[in-house]
């Protein structure tokens, strides 16, 4: 029996990424999966990859959904499209989130609130809809939900973040989880995050553009600079963070809540 036989999986900013490794995982596992990102495409190209060889009957075994995680009405209408078309929601994973490298004094409120939007309000409320789903599951049958949230390593810390807004906006979420944990707890629903470190996505490629052009160097330079800088001298890719998603959904995670897990290859001291 797979880890995750027909759970029912969002997963947001699923379209690329850590989102797009973490909806195969959970389908590989055999979760049910819905594959949400605004860009309506890539979704659809996540949900087919999902589906492919998986289908039962004519059921599939995933969905695309078009959505905007930093707007408060698309995620209501995500929430409720997932639960429509696939009958519950069991897990979902609060991956969407944005950024651009940039110094501490070049950083304007745009992209404060840019940022903010989507990485900070946008998994509080993700999880706030979520939630409602989950505790309706449990007061009908006791089946609650599982929550997971894609925050950072910069949420601690982490010198080499991308900028510091966006550190902020992690570091929240990283609270976020714990403040969930406790009060969702009685719902059966278990709150959990994930921390990535350097992670290899085409949204940290981008990000590796600028650093490297600002210092002068090529991206390969950097690549090799930071490798060197992990104790275990290899980044992550985006299939080691969906890894650790797919434990949290799992069986095996069932007692595991408000938690916040490194996978940074020992960057950062929890």
């Amino acid at each position: 029996m797979a880890l995750l036989q027909d759970k029912i999986v969002l997963v947001t900013g699923a379209g690329a990424g850590i989102g797009r490794a973490t909806a195969l995982a959970m389908a590989a596992e055999g979760a049910v999966v819905a594959a949400a990102d605004i860009d309506r495409g890539a979704a659809e190209r996540t949900s087919a990859d999902c589906n492919e060889g998986r289908t039962v009957g004519n059921s599939r075994r995933a969905i695309a959904i078009e959505a905007d995680c930093g707007d408060v009405a698309s995620i209501d209408r995500m929430i409720a499209q997932a639960v429509a078309g696939l009958g519950r929601l069991d897990v979902i994973v609060n991956n969407a989130g944005v950024t651009r490298f940039a110094d501490i004094m070049d950083l304007t409120e745009a992209d404060w609130d840019r940022i903010h939007r989507v990485n900070a309000k946008g998994v509080f409320f993700c999880l706030q809809r979520a939630a409602r789903e989950m505790i309706r599951q449990f007061e009908a049958d006791g089946g609650g939900g599982r929550i997971i949230n894609i925050a950072s390593i910069s949420g601690r810390g982490y010198a080499g973040a991308s900028n510091a807004a966006y550190a902020a906006s992690k570091g929240a979420v990283i609270s976020l989880t714990k403040m969930a944990a406790q009060q969702l707890g009685r719902f059966n629903i278990n709150v959990n995050a994930v921390c990535p470190g350097v992670t290899r996505t085409e949204l940290g490629a981008r990000n590796a553009v600028a650093r490297a052009a600002e210092r002068g160097i090529t991206v390969e330079q950097l690549f090799a600079e930071q490798e060197a800088g992990i104790p275990i001298r290899r980044a992550n890719t985006p299939d080691d963070i969906a890894a650790m998603a797919v434990f949290l959904a799992s069986p095996g995670a069932r007692n595991v809540t408000g938690q916040s897990y490194n996978v940074d290859g020992g960057l950062v001291p929890s």
